[in-house]
């Protein structure tokens, strides 16, 4: 089995050095802004669970897209869409996330037309490369026969 190292390359001082700089870098960087962040979490902070997580629900109000009121509801910002439910047990009603028919056809056809623009144009860059490998081709066929 052959090692990555070249000709005892990996074992010299100075490469030694550089990569311990690199990754200690690397270290602080991801580390110390862990430890430098301003932001402070709360001990007492208590995070609900949404009772649609834990409880029976019925829809309210089918998937829509969400409006300027309900823009300002959490459950809005991570698809852009929205229902309204009612929890069977504490009667409680909230928002829930939802993803949309629609929003997900426009996805697709996004995606279709992307890669139909791409394998266009891919073809048309085999198509050049081809054109070009003919006329090398043909230029040393040429040059060949001149030469006789």
């Amino acid at each position: 089995m052959e090692s990555d190292c070249r000709i005892g390359s990996c074992l010299r001082p100075r490469f030694l050095a550089l990569h311990m700089l690199f990754w200690g870098m690397i270290s602080l960087r991801v580390f110390g802004a862990a430890l430098l962040s301003d932001e402070k979490i709360p001990v007492t902070h208590a995070v609900t669970t949404p009772c649609w997580r834990t409880e029976e629900f019925v829809v309210a109000a089918e998937c829509a897209q969400c409006n300027a009121f309900q823009s300002t509801v959490a459950a809005c910002s991570p698809t852009g869409f929205v229902e309204r439910i009612n929890c069977a047990k504490s009667n409680k009603d909230e928002y829930k996330s939802c993803r949309s028919a629609l929003m997900d056809e426009r996805l697709f056809w996004k995606f279709e037309g992307a890669m139909v623009g791409l394998t266009i144009l891919f073809a048309l860059v085999v198509v050049s490369r081809q054109r070009s490998l003919d006329r090398l081709a043909s230029e040393k066929v040429r040059r060949q026969i001149e030469s006789i």
